[in-house]
C-alpha cells in the first residue's frame, strides 16, 4: 500500500539526512561566526577546571567582574567535539542539532498536514533559518524548542496535561542556551489556547493543570549549576536596549531590500486570504507573537520559521486534504538504521576534507602580529574578540554582550567610528592601549593611520594592526610576520 511505503517518521528521518547532509557540505560555513572560538575555549576551561565561570578571565577592562555562562552545556560540548574530531567535529555536531530539529518539526506537520503542504512547510523553514546556522549554542537549542512546542501542543490538542518528559526538555535547554525563557511564553499561550479551548465547566481544572506544570517548568529550568540566575540573564541583555542594534544578529528585519523571508511572509498573506483560511484567536496570537520576535530581531527568523508552521498545523489540516499514512514499524525501524549508517558515511566522507574558521572571522596573521608586538592591552574590533581569547590575548571587548554592558558597547561603537574623537583617545590613554586590531575600513584605523605615535605593523583584507611607535619596528615585524 502507498501509505505503507512513506510513513511520517521516514519522511522526516529523511529531511533530517538531508539537512545533515547539506551542512557538512557547507563545512567552513557554519564556523563564520567569531564567537565559536571562544566558546570552546571556554568550554576547554571549564572541562580542565571543573567548574563553571562565575567571573570574567578573558578581558583585561572587565577582568574580575561577576559573569556567569548560562549556555555552558553547549560550550562544553563543542569544546568535546573540537578535543576529539576537530573543526570537522564541530560541524557535524551543529549539523546533526539542525537535523533532528528539523527531523521534529517534519514529523509533527506530517501528522497533521497533507504531505506536499508539511514537507513544502519545511523546506522553507531551512531555507529562512540557513543564514543563520552556525557553531553556536543557539543551534544546539533548536531541538529542545521543538520538543518543547511540540509536546505541549499534543498535550492541547488531546485535552490532557503536558507530560512530565518534558521538564527534562527544559531542565537541557536552560543549560545549553539563555533563551529558554521563550520556554515559558511559549507555554503561557498554549495553555491559554487549552483554556479557551475547554468546556466552560472545566475550564478552570485546565487552567490549573497548566499553571501547576508552568510552576514545575520554572523550577526546572532553576537545575543549573547558577541557580535561578540563569533566569535574569535574557532580562540583562534585552535591557541593553539600543546597544543591542549594534550586533547584526540583534537589529530588526530590513524591508529596504527584498528577501526570501520577505517573499515567505507575503505569500501566506496572499494564501490565506485567498483560500479564506481561519484559525482560532490564540494561536494567530501566537503566530503574530513569533512573526513580532522575528521582525524585530534577525536571530529570531528561525524560531519563527521552526514554530509558526507547528501552530497553525492542526486547524490548517482541517481545511485541506490530509495524507495519513498507517504506520509500518519494519519499515520505519529499518529507514532508521539506515540513518545511523548514512550519518556516520556522511561524516567519514566530510573527514576528508579540510576545516577551519575562514579568514573574516578568524584573522590569524593579524593575530601573530600582536604576538610578536608583545601586546597585553589591545583595543579590539568587536569581532575579533572570540579570535583573541582562543590565542590567549586579553580582549578589550568581545561577544559577551552581557558582561560589558550597554554603556560600554555604546562607547565601544562611537570610539571605533570616530563619532567621539576624544572619547576614542581617552579610551587609548584610560586602558593603556599598547595596540589596536581593527578593520581597514575602521575610521578609527584610518585615523591611527595619520598619527605620528602610532604605527600600522600589519594590515591585509580583513584586519590592521597599529603598535605605538616604542613598539618593535614595523618593517622588521612585516617581514616575521610573512615568513
Amino acid at each position: 500500500m502507498p501509505s505503507k511505503q512513506l510513513p511520517p517518521a521516514a519522511i522526516a528521518v529523511f529531511i533530517g539526512l538531508l539537512v545533515y547532509g547539506l551542512l557538512l557540505v557547507a563545512g567552513p560555513k557554519l564556523l563564520n561566526d567569531p564567537d565559536t572560538q571562544w566558546q570552546i575555549v571556554l568550554g576547554n576551561w571549564m572541562l580542565s577546571e571543573r567548574a563553571v565561570p562565575r567571573t570574567d578571565a578573558f578581558s583585561f577592562t572587565k577582568r574580575g567582574e561577576p559573569w556567569i555562562s548560562s549556555q555552558w552545556l553547549a560550550q562544553v560540548l563543542f569544546a568535546l567535539a573540537h578535543r576529539w574530531f576537530g573543526w570537522l567535529g564541530v560541524i557535524a555536531l551543529t549539523g546533526l542539532a539542525c537535523a533532528a530539529a528539523f527531523a521534529l518539526q517534519a514529523r509533527f506537520l506530517l501528522q497533521r498536514l497533507a504531505l506536499l503542504p508539511a514537507v513544502a512547510a519545511t523546506l522553507i523553514a531551512i531555507l529562512i533559518a540557513a543564514p543563520h546556522i552556525t557553531a553556536r549554542p543557539h543551534v544546539l537549542a533548536f531541538p529542545l524548542m521543538v520538543a518543547w512546542f511540540a509536546g505541549l501542543w499534543r498535550a492541547n490538542e488531546e485535552g490532557r496535561a503536558p507530560p512530565w518528559w518534558l521538564l527534562i526538555v527544559v531542565v537541557l535547554w536552560a543549560n545549553v542556551h539563555g533563551g529558554f525563557t521563550l520556554a515559558f511564553v511559549l507555554l503561557a499561550g498554549i495553555a491559554l489556547d487549552a483554556i479557551v479551548s475547554a468546556e466552560s465547566t472545566d475550564r478552570l481544572k485546565v487552567a490549573l493543570r497548566w499553571a501547576l506544570f508552568g510552576v514545575a517548568s520554572v523550577a526546572a529550568a532553576c537545575a543549573t549549576p547558577y541557580g535561578s540566575e540563569s533566569l535574569l540573564v535574557t532580562y540583562r541583555i534585552l535591557g541593553m536596549g539600543d546597544a543591542l542594534r549594534l550586533i547584526s544578529e540583534w537589529r530588526p528585519f530590513d524591508f529596504a531590500t527584498f528577501s526570501f523571508f520577505e517573499a515567505v511572509l507575503l505569500a501566506v498573506v496572499a494564501g490565506g486570504l485567498m483560500a479564506g483560511v481561519k484559525l482560532p484567536p490564540v494561536r494567530v496570537l501566537i503566530v503574530l507573537g513569533l512573526l513580532h520576535l522575528a521582525l524585530s530581531a534577525n536571530r529570531n527568523t528561525e524560531t519563527f520559521a521552526l514554530l509558526a508552521p507547528m501552530a497553525i498545523a492542526l486547524p490548517l489540516g482541517r481545511e485541506i486534504a490530509r495524507w495519513r499514512p498507517e504506520p509500518d514499524t519494519k519499515l520505519s525501524e529499518t529507514i532508521e538504521i539506515a540513518a545511523f549508517v548514512m550519518v556516520i558515511a556522511i561524516t567519514a566522507l566530510a573527514s576528508l576534507g579540510t576545516y577551519a574558521p575562514p579568514v573574516n572571522a578568524s584573522p590569524q596573521r593579524a593575530i601573530v602580529a600582536l604576538k610578536l608586538a608583545n601586546a597585553k592591552r589591545v583595543f579590539n574590533d568587536y569581532d575579533f574578540g572570540g579570535a583573541m581569547i582562543a590565542a590567549g590575548i586579553p580582549t578589550f571587548i568581545d561577544g559577551r554582550t552581557e558582561l560589558f554592558g550597554r554603556d560600554f558597547m555604546l562607547q565601544h561603537h562611537r570610539a571605533t567610528e570616530l563619532q567621539d574623537l576624544s572619547g576614542f583617545l581617552s579610551l587609548l590613554e584610560r586602558y593603556e592601549i599598547e595596540a589596536t586590531l581593527l578593520r581597514p575600513s575602521s575610521p578609527a584605523a584610518q585615523f591611527l593611520d595619520r598619527m605620528t605615535e602610532w604605527k600600522r605593523i600589519y594590515a591585509d583584507d580583513t584586519a590592521v594592526v597599529h603598535a605605538r611607535s616604542a613598539n618593535e619596528a614595523p618593517s622588521r615585524m612585516t617581514e616575521m610576520i610573512r615568513r
